[in-house]
């Protein structure tokens, strides 16, 4: 089977779930360079055409932006990459809901040493910056030291909103300088 694509509303854009099937290959926001919109069924919420694992993710979804804290094991997902993104992908799955870790601290979790800091920590920006199935493998919940957030693939305003649905305490975090956008919709 080819690999399909089916679009899902959130609070925060619409995204794009890719699914060879049986697995979830990519969930991805849609004005994000990799998707291509030609490709995207959009007929939504059609479960009787959707895979059974589109169906899991929409309700997956659902749940997570209702300020739920849905296990990823419920979800069956394969991320595609190189032997060092899925090690960096493993250890972005095991960061515990409303909590944040960041780069330096993925980098030793990898086994890299102080020595190695500072490339480490680039090596791991670039992985976690490909994380093809963006919310389920939070890389939201990446920042830099000191609290910094940094950069989010859909933009750092989905990234605050992300990590607001998860209960963290922003009064912690530095915001970037840059404007963060205010959405219409908002979760209560």
């Amino acid at each position: 089977m080819d690999n399909s694509k089916y679009r899902y509303t959130s609070p925060i854009g619409t995204m794009v779930i890719e699914t060879d099937g049986e697995f979830i290959l990519r969930l991805d926001f849609k004005g994000n360079k990799e998707v291509n919109p030609e490709k995207i069924n959009h007929e939504e919420n059609c479960d009787h055409t959707e895979p059974h694992c589109v169906i899991t993710a929409r309700m997956w979804l659902d749940r997570y932006f209702k300020g739920e804290n849905p296990s990823i094991t419920e979800l069956p997902i394969k991320p595609m990459g190189t032997d060092f993104q899925m090690k960096i992908w493993d250890i972005l799955k095991s960061i515990p809901y409303g909590e944040t870790i960041t780069y330096g601290e993925i980098a030793r979790a990898a086994g890299y040493g102080t020595e190695e800091k500072a490339a480490a920590s680039q090596a791991v920006g670039g992985a976690v910056g490909r994380n093809p199935i963006s919310i389920i493998i939070p890389c939201h919940r990446v920042i830099g030291k000191n609290g910094n957030l940094t950069g989010y693939a859909g933009g750092i305003d989905k990234k605050v909103f992300l990590l607001q649905i998860e209960g963290h305490n922003m009064d912690n975090l530095r915001m970037p300088k840059i404007k963060v956008i205010k959405h219409k919709k908002e979760i209560k």
